[in-house]
Parts: structure tokens; sequence; C-alpha cells
């Protein structure tokens, strides 16, 4: 008996252990309503799946479990005419594979850290940003942007009240067709506000592509300071890089046709780009309304010990100017570039400018500058890429002046090795870099 009560007790003690079922890894949804309740009990690692089809979130969609990935079932398949995401105090959150049409946009709030924004597309119109960032350590990766004429930016990064958005990563994203005809507001990527500007953001911007970034004259528009700008590709836009406001930005590596870069504040670093404009003005140390900005100033800075070096400039009129303004730049470099055209002065600098000139290469117009540079042709060739490269023989090759210790590799990216080369490329029978293809970038890309 007594052995009979030991292994009953025992038996009830098991039958108490019933196994939990595993919440499954992947939950598939076919409605807006059943979307928000699998997101309610959502646990960490699961992926909640979203029908393809015209979707309308008439109420935000509430996502407040961390660690999860919110998809649609087909990449482009899953379209939001109207409403969307409605983060909350969240971490690791993946958003995958929708269409934001219609009036519909997204927006990543400070309390939403570690976000990715991955395989969508913002199409169209909208009323602001069609995609808004404001939380720490958020990647924005393999987007599409298209086919906007209103004004509005793509890609806004911001950040709560005074503060800024840190270490923002945008990478292999399609910025296609802003048609805005207006001055000003209609910028691909707008990096902070002038209000925002000596705040450090750390953001990388890199491997995307631009085309037709025509709604304003800055089609990557930075605001804030200590960010990298390297590996784009700007084509058929009238968008420039420019560095609105802030500080020790580095814009590196980029591949530009008929756009260019320009730059106030100070400290910035310009270097391995390759700039092809059929027309001028490659380069811009823009003008400066004041010597230096105030925290909200909106005015233009005067730009301060700027470096433009090892850069490959192609263009018809004035490649490298300054613009008209009060004060002109002042201690700024223009060291070791390959500067080509056909104007009477390839680099026309404001009057009063002090820049330290070295090393430059100056061919078919005339320099423009005091010294610093050779008149001789550094034998360019154009690569199955259309990129005009060193030749064999070219005398840019192991011919740099000065030392510039972070340029340790050029536009390719391959190693700077022995004595740098003079432009953005380093002489190599084996080129890697072509310019970015839609192939390369959105949705789709690899």
């Amino acid at each position: 008996m007594i052995r009979s009560l030991a292994a009953l007790g025992a038996a009830a003690l098991l039958s108490s252990f019933v196994p939990v079922p595993a919440h499954a890894a992947v939950v598939s949804v076919s409605s807006v309503s059943s979307l928000q309740a699998a997101l309610d009990t959502a646990r960490a690692g699961q992926r909640i799946v979203l029908a393809q089809g015209l979707h309308t979130a008439e109420q935000p969609i509430k996502i407040t479990k961390s660690g999860i990935t919110v998809a649609a079932q087909t990449v482009g398949g899953t379209v939001f005419t109207r409403g969307g995401f409605e983060l909350g105090a969240v971490r690791d959150v993946t958003i995958e594979g929708f269409v934001f049409d219609g009036t519909s946009t997204l927006s990543i709030p400070a309390e939403a850290q570690a976000t990715r924004i991955t395989r969508n597309t913002y199409n169209g119109n909208k009323d602001g940003a069609s995609l808004t960032v404001s939380a720490d350590d958020v990647q924005v990766d393999h987007n599409t942007f298209s086919n906007r004429s209103n004004e509005g930016v793509y890609l806004q990064i911001t950040g709560p009240g005074s503060e800024i958005a840190k270490r923002t990563w945008v990478h292999h994203n399609y910025f296609y067709n802003h048609s805005f005809t207006g001055s000003n507001g209609g910028e691909s990527i707008r990096l902070g506000y002038s209000h925002k500007q000596s705040k450090s953001a750390y953001a990388v911007i890199e491997h995307n592509l631009f085309e037709k970034a025509n709604g304003d004259p800055e089609a990557i528009s930075v605001k804030s300071s200590d960010n990298t700008v390297r590996f784009n590709t700007i084509r058929d836009s009238k968008g420039y890089i420019v560095l609105r406001h802030g500080n020790r930005t580095t814009v590196e590596g980029n591949v530009l046709f008929g756009s260019g870069i320009r730059f106030h504040g100070n400290d910035h670093k310009v270097f391995n780009n390759y700039v092809q404009n059929t027309g001028d003005r490659a380069i811009v140390f823009g003008k400066g309304s004041e010597t230096d900005s105030g925290p909200t100033s909106t005015s233009h800075d005067r730009p301060d010990r700027v470096t433009v070096a090892f850069n490959t400039l192609i263009g018809t009129g004035a490649v490298v100017d300054s613009d008209t303004g009060t004060y002109a730049p002042k201690d700024c470099v223009l060291a070791n570039n390959v500067i080509q055209g056909s104007s009477s002065k390839l680099v026309d600098m404001m009057s009063g400018s002090t820049v330290k000139y070295e090393g430059n290469i100056v061919w078919g117009g005339t320099a423009g500058m005091p010294s610093g540079y050779r008149t001789v042709d550094p034998k360019l060739v154009r690569d199955a890429n259309g990129l005009l490269r060193l030749a064999s023989g070219s005398p840019a090759i192991d011919s740099s002046a000065g030392t510039y210790s972070y340029v340790t590799r050029d536009f390719d990216p391959q190693p700077r090795v022995g004595k740098p080369d003079v432009g953005a490329d380093e002489y190599n029978s084996s080129a890697v870099r072509k310019p970015l293809t839609k192939a390369d970038v959105g949705v789709s890309a690899p």
C-alpha cells in the first residue's frame, strides 16, 4: 500500500508538468486586425508575416514587443495604402518587405532603438518625410524610395528634442525620381537639422544609388557633425552631396556623374571621390555669410580647415570653385587631385581665400592656382565601366605631395602602395570599382 501511494504521488507530480507548446517561429496572418493580435502576443525571435494584398490601417498597428520581425509575405507584394506601424519602447525590431504607398509612411521614434528597416518601398507623394528616424542604432538598408513630386524628403534622420539620432547606418538603398520643382525641401536624405548641427550623429551613409535626385540642389544634405558619406553613386541628378551644417564629416570614394560636392563648416575631409560633371563645379567651397555658425544658425558657415585631396575631378567650366560670400574659405587644403577640364580657370577660389595647394595635376585648361600644381596630361583612360583611370606611364603615379595618413586606399577601394598616386585611382591593372546600378541596391538586391 505504501508503495502504491508513493507511486501514485509520483505519477500525480509528473502529470502536473505539462509541456508548454513552443511558440511558432513564423506566424502568418491575413489581415491588419489579425496582425495586431499576433503582435500583441509575440515572443522574441518570432517572425510575423502579413499576407499579400492591399491593406489599410485605419488605426496604427502597434509594435510593443522587442526582438521580433514583422514582414511581408513577399517583398513588394504586401501594400499599405494608408496608415502603418507605430513602434513603442522596443529594441531589435525588423520591419521587412512592405510597400508604403498612398499616404502611408513610417516613423521610428527615439524609444525604438536598434530597429532595422529593410527591403521596403516608399512610393509616391507623402505628407512630410517618407521615412523618419529618431532612434539610435537604426539600420536602413535595401529599401527603394521613389516617385515623389511634392515637398518633403525621402529619409529624415533627426532625434528627440534638440538631440540627434546616433549611429544610423544607411546602405544599399535606391533613391529614385524626386521631381519637386521648388527651390528647397526635396532632398533624398536629410541628416539632421540646422539647429542640431553641433550634435555628433556618427551616421554612415554608404553604397546607395541616387538617380533623378532633382527635388533639391542637395541629394544628401548633412546638418550634423561627425558623419561618413562614402561609396555612393549619384547620376542624372541636380542634387549634390552637401555638408550644409556641422563639422568633421568624411566624404570618401563616391562616384558622381553630373553632380558634385559642396561643403560648409569645419575640419571635413573630402578624398578619393570621382566626380565627372558635364558642366562645372565638381567641388564647391561653400560661401560664408558668417565665420562660424552658432548652434541654431541657418546661415552659411565659412569652410575652415577642410581638406580636399586625392580626388579625380572632370568638368568643362571651373571644376573647383567657391561660392561668393562675405567670408572666404580659411586654412583649407587642395592637394593631390587630378583636375581636368577646358576652362580658362579650372580652380576659381574667392579672393581672400587661404588655401594650401600641393601636388595637384591640371590638364586641359588654366590652373587658376598660384602654386602647388603641374600642368601635365594625367593619361586618363576610360575603363569598361565608364570611369577614367590612370594609364601605365601616367605622371600621377607615385607623385603625390605631403603626408595624408588617413588616405590608405583609393576609390576602388584598393590599398595605396608606397608613395600614393595623385587622384582617386591608385594605378592597378585589376580595377574593381564600378558605379552602382539598380541591380546593386534596393529591395531585390543581394
